[in-house]
């Protein structure tokens, strides 16, 4: 599964510099609201030190990652959900992604002007969060009205548990509530999927900090990391024009350059590794000398759903599974040392996958 990710942001908050730095694809970046009307997609190569150790020790001719796809749409701005700085057009872009980040301006600059004035970022998150839940209360209720004649005459359990799931949809969102915040029953809530609700999705805040700030924060990324904890959601800080700077190095100037700035790895690596941990996602590994290949899958997968990544047919002609764990073959060296200490094992239909596995599926279709 490739994970899609769509960005939000009031304007001049830094999105499209922090998108083009994490994406290394050029996005439109001007002191004034509205410079990004078509939406940016940018599909990045998801950092996995596993990786590239099983490629040094596998040495294969062939190497596959797996990847995020990062949508960047223009600055919303209050009635965007009524259409305001085209708004509607804007929102419709991210519907279908995975999750949304939501980045937030952290630092003073008098050289950028934001759009409100002054730099508030927890009035900057209620006006985009306003927006998103308010565009999706008018899907909510032109769903409703359908529903509920459909309901009055229907006995259908499907069409009764849809009618129910939008009126608690529809109760809670007028009531501020996010559509993810709304408890819905396991029969509710796969029927109000193809409303492609923003709010449903969960959501990453970004901070966007000035050099100073990036170690230890400032009092702004305290207040956005307050509010993200009573949502249980997760705050990354980045520095957007650090960010911007290192996406112009070359590899080797990239690793001296955070090293001198104290950093461990890039803001990208750090986003990912969140958003990752955000949607209950985990990777598994299939390396041979033709290929070594990361996938991704969400946490609890069973076997034959992990081998129905690679291809339909593998799922359902599912025999088994041989694995092993990663960190064994980094001990140990060599697939063949894996075997002998008897650490590959022969895993069924029940197999949980877990993180870092590698995996090799016998199948018969």
């Amino acid at each position: 599964m490739a994970l899609n990710v769509g960005i939000v942001g009031l304007p001049n908050v830094g999105k499209s510099t922090i998108f083009s730095a994490l994406t290394s694809v050029e996005a439109v970046a001007a002191n004034y609201p509205f410079c990004t009307i078509d939406p940016n997609v940018g599909i990045v190569t998801v950092p996995d030190e596993r990786l590239d150790k099983i490629v040094s020790i596998v040495e294969p001719k062939s190497i596959v990652p797996t990847t995020i796809e990062f949508v960047d749409i223009a600055g919303l701005v209050a009635g965007a959900s009524k259409g305001e700085g085209l708004g509607n057009q804007f929102l419709a872009n991210i519907r279908s992604t995975d999750a949304t980040l939501h980045i937030v301006r952290c630092f003073h600059d008098p050289e950028v002007i934001h759009v409100a004035g002054k730099v508030d970022p927890l009035s900057d998150i209620d006006v985009i969060n306003t927006e998103l839940l308010l565009a999706d209360l008018d899907t909510v209720e032109r769903r409703y009205e359908k529903s509920q004649k459909l309901a009055r005459t229907s006995q259908d359990s499907k069409i009764k548990n849809e009618f129910s799931a939008l009126g608690k949809l529809r109760e809670g969102m007028n009531a501020g509530k996010p559509a993810r915040a709304i408890e819905l029953t396991d029969e509710e809530r796969p029927l109000t999927r193809d409303l492609f609700l923003i709010t449903m999705k969960p959501t990453l805040y970004v901070a966007n900090v000035d050099e100073a700030a990036l170690s230890n924060g400032n009092e702004y990324t305290a207040a956005v990391q307050k509010r993200a904890a009573e949502e249980g959601s997760e705050v990354v800080m980045i520095c957007g024009a650090l960010e911007a700077e290192i996406s112009q190095l070359e590899p080797a100037e990239r690793d001296e350059f955070l090293r001198d700035m104290g950093l461990s790895e890039p803001g990208l690596n750090r986003l990912i590794h969140a958003a990752y941990r955000l949607l209950g996602l985990i990777t598994y590994f299939t390396a041979g000398v033709q290929e070594v290949r990361a996938w991704t899958i969400r946490k609890g997968t069973k076997a034959p759903g992990a081998a129905g990544v690679i291809h339909s047919d593998f799922e359902r002609g599912f025999i088994k599974a041989d694995t092993y764990a990663s960190s064994d073959l980094f001990t140990l060296g060599s697939e063949q040392a894996v075997k002998e200490k008897g650490l590959l094992r022969s895993e069924g239909k029940e197999y949980v996958v877990k993180d870092g596995d590698i995996l090799f599926f016998k199948f018969n279709v």
